[in-house]
Formats: structure tokens, sequence, C-alpha cells
């Protein structure tokens, strides 16, 4: 019984090791392009803040979809599908993939904000999500 607890603890000790290297070099990146001094509390503040959809006025927020508690499992607006949870803390697989986190930005940002994040919001996002 003592194995099994161990591992997960080790399991565990990596993925925050992993996920801290990749928010840090995602971060200096984001610097790179004239981003500085990131702030979890202004990606609390766009998480629950309402935008509009320009075409057809549909009111969208980062929590529709993902939850205002990141350690909880979101469903998506349109398919309905589980989407789950954004915090490290409750999903270790999340902030592990640099591709991964990009895309989903990406796809994310148009959507809900109708434009793609800026480097100041994307690491304000990030250090968010680490934190939870």
């Amino acid at each position: 019984m003592k194995l099994p607890v161990a591992f997960l603890v080790a399991a565990s000790l990596a993925c925050s090791s992993a996920c801290a290297d990749v928010v840090a070099d995602l971060l200096k990146q984001y610097e790179k392009q004239g981003a500085s001094g990131f702030a979890a509390a202004k990606a609390e503040s766009m998480w629950t803040q309402t935008f509009a959809d320009a075409k057809s006025g549909e009111k969208r927020r980062c929590s529709t979809c993902h939850h205002e508690d990141l350690r909880r499992s979101g469903k998506h607006a349109v398919t309905g599908k589980v989407i789950d949870p954004l915090a490290p803390s409750a999903n270790p697989k999340r902030l592990t993939d640099p591709e991964h986190i990009e895309k989903w930005f990406s796809r994310n940002c148009k959507w809900t904000l109708g434009r793609e994040c800026t480097p100041q919001e994307k690491g304000d996002f990030l250090v968010m999500i680490r934190a939870k």
C-alpha cells in the first residue's frame, strides 16, 4: 500500500516541476514579446468578464465553459462535452505541453473575446491557472 502512495507523491512532484518549467518558458517567451508583471488578479477579473460575440451578440465568459472554480470540471457551451479541470492541483496534465496551451489559447480567446489573447493576457492567465 505504501508503494502506490509513494508513486503518486513522486508523480505529483514531477508534474509540479514539469508544469513550472513549461509555464516559466512560456512567460519568458511572452516577455520577449513585450509583456511584463504578470498578475493572476488581472486574469481572474477577465475570467468572469462578459464579452459579446461581434456577429451574434451572444454573451460569453471564460467561465461559461471552464467553470469559475478551476478545480472543477466544466462543460463546453456548444457541444456539452465535459472539460477537465484547468487547475494543475486537480488535473496534473494541465500546463505540461506548451503546444497544447498555445492551441487552446488561440481557440478560446477567439471564441470568447473575439480576438487573439495578447502575450500579457496569456501570461496573466497562466499565472492564475498555475496557482490553482
